[in-house]
């Protein structure tokens, strides 16, 4: 998904922000939002994610004897 997102948003950047024709006419949403989208969407599958983004270590000196 998001490699689609990623070229999704890509695409948007290239094209035009509005368009329209005999049809009728279209409009993207802005970059900005696109961004924002994107970041929420890895945000929240950042916090699916084992461990909470924290990982613990047990630390002990090296030099005693």
């Amino acid at each position: 998904m998001a490699e689609t997102l990623d070229s999704s948003i890509q695409e948007n950047a290239a094209g035009p922000k509005k368009a329209s024709g005999d049809s009728g006419s279209m409009e993207q949403h802005p970059l900005p939002e696109q961004i924002a989208a994107d970041k929420y969407l890895e945000s929240k599958k950042a916090t699916r994610g084992k461990g909470m983004g924290l990982k613990l270590v047990k630390l002990s000196p090296g030099g005693t004897a």
